[in-house]
């Protein structure tokens, strides 16, 4: 089966937006992570969806052999969302700075919003990236 062609890049400028949306099972709550003892959406699953958000916002946009790689995010995890419920995340890119994307991120489920986050990725070469991290393993 033949890959289609990655669509050529266009240039990075904050108003763009991304997505990513999952449904809260058993695997995603507190207990199941190790992030606590009650039965609900787990701070840490939520910062994966919303750095899959992130990635969504920018990743059409980069040139061939890039990628993004988070290295800050500043998140508030503010309502609980039972397994069941389908939980939302939408990045904006609100800065651009070389290789600096910094977004802002909201999180909702069915009813409310649940988190809220601001989010630094950088882009990076993948091949020396994981030369780099290569060279680090003996």
């Amino acid at each position: 089966m033949d890959t289609p062609a990655r669509p050529p890049h266009t240039p990075l400028a904050p108003g763009i937006e991304g997505q990513a949306t999952t449904l809260v099972t058993d695997a995603l709550t507190a207990p199941a992570v190790g992030s606590g003892s009650v039965s609900v959406y787990a701070s840490p699953s939520m910062i994966a969806l919303m750095e899959a958000a992130a990635v969504d916002c920018v990743e059409r946009h980069l040139a061939p052999g890039q990628a993004t790689l988070g290295v800050h995010l500043d998140v508030s995890h503010t309502a609980a969302t039972p397994p069941g419920l389908s939980v939302t995340a939408k990045a904006t890119l609100v800065a651009v700075d070389g290789r600096k994307l910094t977004f802002d991120i909201e999180a909702r489920d069915t009813y409310e919003k649940i988190g809220a986050a601001r989010h630094t990725r950088i882009i990076v070469d993948t091949k020396r990236f994981e030369a780099k991290v290569a060279s680090k393993s003996l």
